[in-house]
C-alpha cells in the first residue's frame, strides 16, 4: 500500500490532490471532518467532563465527611477546575488541527485523503482497491464511512489514526471520519463506486451499518 501514500504535498496543483487528475477525473465531493465532532465521539470529551465532575462531587463529599474548611474544598475544586480546562483546551485545539488539516476528497476514479496534524500526507485509494464501504452513524446525518480494501493492500492503523475504523487492527480501514453530513457522502461514493465497477463489469461491495450495527443494501440508503 505504500506506493499510494505521499508524505509531502506542500505544493497542491488542486487543493486535496498530490497531482492534477488525469483526463476524465471528475471531482464530485470535497469535505472535511467537524472539529465538534471529532471532540465529541472521536476524543470522548464529555467522557472527560463527566470524569472530572464526578471527581469534583467526591472531592466535596470527602471534604465534608472529613471536616475541611470550606477554603480547603474550594482550593481542591478550583485545581481540578484548572486541570480539567486544560486538558479540554487541549482536546478542542487538536479537534480543531485535524478539520483544519484535513481534506477529503471523492472523484470518479479514486478517494484522496489528506490529513496530518504533526506530519502531513496523502492516501490515494482507486477504487479498484477497495474491496467495501461502511457507513457508521453518529446521529441522524452525521457519521463515519469506512473504506474495507481488498487482502493484499494493506495500511498502518497507527499512521492513518485518527483517520481509520476502530479496533481493526489486522486489517485496518481508512475512514472518513465525523461527518456532519455522512449520508449525502455516503450517496455519492456509493454511486462513483458503483459507476467504476459497472463500467467494468463488476459488482461493488457496499454495506450501510445501522446505529445498532444491523447491515442494510446501499439501495435502502438512498432512499433515505
Amino acid at each position: 500500500m505504500s506506493q499510494f501514500v505521499i508524505r509531502e504535498h506542500e505544493i497542491e496543483p488542486l487543493p486535496g490532490l498530490p497531482g492534477v487528475p488525469p483526463v476524465g477525473e471528475v471531482i464530485l465531493w470535497q469535505g472535511r471532518p467537524s472539529s465538534a465532532l471529532v471532540a465529541r465521539h472521536l476524543l470522548k470529551i464529555r467522557w472527560i467532563v463527566g470524569y472530572f465532575l464526578i471527581l469534583a462531587s467526591w472531592a466535596v463529599v470527602a471534604g465534608l465527611s472529613d471536616g475541611q474548611p470550606a477554603g480547603g474544598i474550594l482550593f481542591s475544586i478550583a485545581v481540578l477546575t484548572a486541570l480539567a480546562g486544560v486538558l479540554i483546551g487541549m482536546i478542542e485545539l487538536f479537534a480543531w488541527a485535524v478539520e483544519k488539516t484535513t481534506l477529503y476528497t471523492i472523484t470518479t476514479e479514486r478517494v484522496v485523503m489528506r490529513f496530518g496534524v504533526a506530519i502531513s500526507m496523502t492516501l490515494n485509494l482507486p477504487y479498484r482497491q477497495v474491496d467495501g464501504v461502511a457507513l457508521a452513524r453518529l446521529g441522524e446525518k452525521a457519521g463515519m464511512i469506512a473504506i474495507a480494501l481488498l487482502p493484499e493492500q494493506r495500511i498502518s492503523w497507527l499512521i492513518q489514526w485518527p483517520h481509520v475504523r476502530g479496533f481493526r487492527f489486522s486489517r485496518p480501514e481508512p475512514s472518513l471520519i465525523c461527518l456532519a453530513d455522512a449520508d449525502e457522502v455516503s450517496k455519492v461514493l456509493s454511486a462513483a463506486i458503483g459507476q467504476y465497477r459497472g463500467a467494468r463489469a463488476e459488482q461493488p461491495r457496499l454495506v450501510v451499518t445501522k446505529p445498532n450495527g444491523s447491515a442494510m443494501p446501499p439501495s435502502v440508503v438512498a432512499a433515505e
